[in-house]
């Protein structure tokens, strides 16, 4: 039986966590939206950077993934969900060590200095059928 050893000295201090997010998708629903809307699809939800980014064999889940990421940010940002939201304001990135983190612009980067949001733990995971995200924002 394998067991799992965490870093207590790694997990940030509760009182200090200002918002948690959770999010998971059918990849299914991602690759609908895509067939439907194609290039404005990722236009309207994923940066230039994160758009090229998605190539390959599993470019659905990538997308997927980052979906999921910006939607557990905006969640722990205690932002509303609907028409007005900014999700180009919200960037995925891909650290040397292959860790996400998150790149806030315009008014999310605003929102979340008034919070006083100092950083971000952010896990991404996907299959073949499924993407999850979950999002922590930290003083």
């Amino acid at each position: 039986m394998a067991s799992t050893c965490i870093d207590i000295l790694a997990l940030p201090n509760t009182s200090n966590i200002i918002g948690y997010g959770i999010e998971i998708v059918a990849t299914v629903d991602i690759a609908t939206l895509i067939e439907q809307a194609g290039e404005d699809f990722g236009l309207q939800y994923f940066t230039a950077s994160e758009w090229s980014m998605a190539n390959g064999m599993r470019r659905i889940q990538y997308l997927a993934g980052r979906f999921c990421a910006k939607k557990a940010i905006l969640k722990a940002l205690g932002m509303e969900l609907n028409q007005k939201t900014f999700w180009l304001d919200i960037e995925v990135q891909r650290l040397p060590t292959g860790q996400p983190s998150v790149v806030l612009h315009g008014q999310c980067h605003e929102f979340a200095d008034r919070l006083g949001i100092g950083k971000w733990l952010l896990s991404i995971s996907h299959v073949s059928d499924y993407a999850a995200a979950s999002a922590i924002a930290v003083l």
